[in-house]
């Protein structure tokens, strides 16, 4: 009986030149969600934005009453808006609140939020306090400091010597100085807190080595933290500019457009002429001037700060 003893032959390594074959994809591995993940905020937005978005044009066309059947009249609206004083100025004066909210509000945020990150003793604690005002509804906002800056009881009929004869509503430029301060009083924390949690997103080793060249705070502050919030900046200025264009509730209850139509910002004018005069086409075409005017001003914001080209390094990690 003979034994036949067979050796093995070595396996073939891979040939020179030839490709390798991707390595197959991990059960482990994310990828971008689908379609059918952003498909309920698509339908809630449609049905909540768009579909009323596409009445109000619709409706500018139209004069409407409230009760009666809608009749087309053409460009019959849009034409009295452009011979309309009132509205040529409440534009105007939107604009001017909306760059004193910008003004105001974006060196009190960048200082606030940058202190907010820090580690300071009870920072937290002055924190929460500082906040408090964003936990409030603009309506309770207004409310409040037209209690507090009443003429006859409230803080000016006692400070008589600062405020004079303690009617802050009574002129043009003390009704909008106001309105300004109010805004900035109740938004400011919004935008503080964004400033914080950019702050607080920056390399530390940043600062490690702008101490080493000795650099100071006020020189790490405007060329290391400053540059760092830009983004942050952009994000702030254009929220700013939209919540200035469409503000209503701080202008119905402190000045209600006056005196005489002195603080009648096109948001309100909107209200009055839809609400008050039952002129619901005139209205809505006021509505779709602000649509339109907030969308051009935040696209020429991005378009200009080069915001739109900007990319996260993280995106598209897995």
């Amino acid at each position: 009986m003979t034994t036949q003893i067979t050796s093995a032959r070595p396996a073939a390594g891979p040939r020179k030149g030839a490709r390798r074959r991707p390595p197959a994809p991990s059960a482990t591995k994310v990828g971008r969600p689908g379609f059918a993940w952003a498909l309920p905020a698509a339908v809630f937005f449609t049905l909540f934005a768009i579909v009323p978005l596409i009445m109000v044009a619709v409706l500018s066309f139209m004069s409407w009453d409230g009760l009666s059947s809608p009749q087309f009249v053409g460009m019959d609206n849009w034409s009295r808006l452009m011979d309309d004083p009132v509205m040529v100025t409440s534009i105007w004066l939107t604009l001017l609140l909306t760059v004193l909210g910008v003004v105001l509000q974006t060196p009190l945020s960048i200082v606030l939020g940058v202190w907010a990150a820090g580690h300071q003793r009870n920072r937290a604690v002055l924190s929460a306090i500082y906040f408090i005002p964003l936990l409030l509804s603009a309506t309770a906002v207004s409310v409040l400091w037209r209690a507090l800056l009443d003429p006859n009881f409230g803080i000016p009929a006692d400070v008589d010597w600062l405020f004079g004869d303690g009617n802050l509503f009574g002129e043009q430029a003390t009704a909008i100085g106001v309105l300004a301060f109010v805004s900035t009083w109740q938004f400011t924390p919004f935008h503080t807190l964004i400033y914080q949690g950019a702050a607080r997103a920056i390399p530390q080793v940043l600062y490690q080595a702008a101490e080493i060249d000795g650099a100071g705070r006020y020189r790490q502050f405007f060329h290391i933290t400053l540059p760092q919030l830009r983004n942050s900046m952009i994000t702030s200025m254009i929220l700013m500019i939209v919540g200035g264009l469409t503000t209503f509730e701080t202008v119905l209850i402190l000045t209600q457009g006056g005196p005489g139509t002195d603080t009648t910002i096109s948001a309100y004018y909107m209200y009055d002429k839809a609400f008050k005069s039952f002129d619901y086409g005139t209205g809505s075409a006021i509505a779709l001037v602000l649509v339109v005017a907030a969308t051009i001003i935040s696209l020429i914001v991005v378009r200009l700060s080069g915001y739109d080209k900007m990319r996260s390094s993280m995106e598209g990690v897995s």
